[in-house]
């Protein structure tokens, strides 16, 4: 079950919180959406709100630690490991969404979306028709996040991701709609989004920007 408690779930079951981490800026002097392209590291700037975050869980009870493959997921999860003894579980449901404009322009005058040729891409914004369809991407994220959250059983797991991950998987649980305005998405670069489950159930979600500071 995703859903808000409904009341019916059991006083004595367990009370587990799963913890999604957006990785930290990312080194992109070029400014192309670089989606799983491979090579893209963390910027210092992306270092230190990494760290920051890690700072946070300390003395949180962390029994599970999980991140995407790629190069900045690896690295924001390394201070993690610093803070919490474990090392990662790699787990490609998490990795971040496909998109057909990987590797493009896509902000201000010079983006490469003011060329008609990719104008048929943009047609249903809410599916969306130009990369990996919202809901696919919240099922393989619940996927992980019950996967974590069975590990990690009446304690916390920690997932480090990606910001498409994060928004569509807060947005499941609060029973919002998965289509939105990528302007309006409240997922800050290593910000904390935390499903808080009783048993299998979603009683709370919380967000939280330990480096925000930075």
């Amino acid at each position: 079950m995703t859903g808000p408690d409904d009341g019916r779930t059991p006083v004595h079951s367990p009370r587990t919180i799963v913890h999604l981490v957006r990785h930290g800026e990312v080194h992109n002097p070029t400014k192309i959406l670089y989606g799983r392209l491979s090579g893209y590291r963390l910027s210092d700037r992306g270092r230190a709100q990494a760290e920051a975050t890690a700072r946070s869980f300390a003395g949180h009870d962390v029994a599970y630690l999980a991140c995407s493959p790629l190069q900045r997921t690896r690295e924001t999860s390394e201070p993690m490991t610093a803070v919490t003894g474990l090392d990662p579980v790699i787990d490609p449901d998490v990795l971040e969404a496909g998109n057909s404009f990987e590797g493009l322009h896509v902000r201000g005058w010079d983006s490469d979306l003011w060329n008609p040729r990719y104008w048929p891409r943009l047609r249903r914004p809410s599916v969306p028709s130009w990369g990996e369809p919202y809901e696919e991407i919240a099922d393989r994220m619940f996927t992980a996040i019950h996967r974590a959250r069975e590990a990690a059983e009446g304690r916390e797991a920690v997932i480090v991701t990606h910001q498409l991950c994060v928004v569509a998987a807060a947005r499941r649980a609060r029973d919002l709609p998965l289509a939105h305005n990528p302007a309006d998405r409240q997922c800050d670069l290593s910000s904390v989004t935390s499903l808080v489950f009783l048993g299998d159930t979603i009683v709370d979600v919380r967000y939280a920007e330990p480096a925000a500071h930075l």
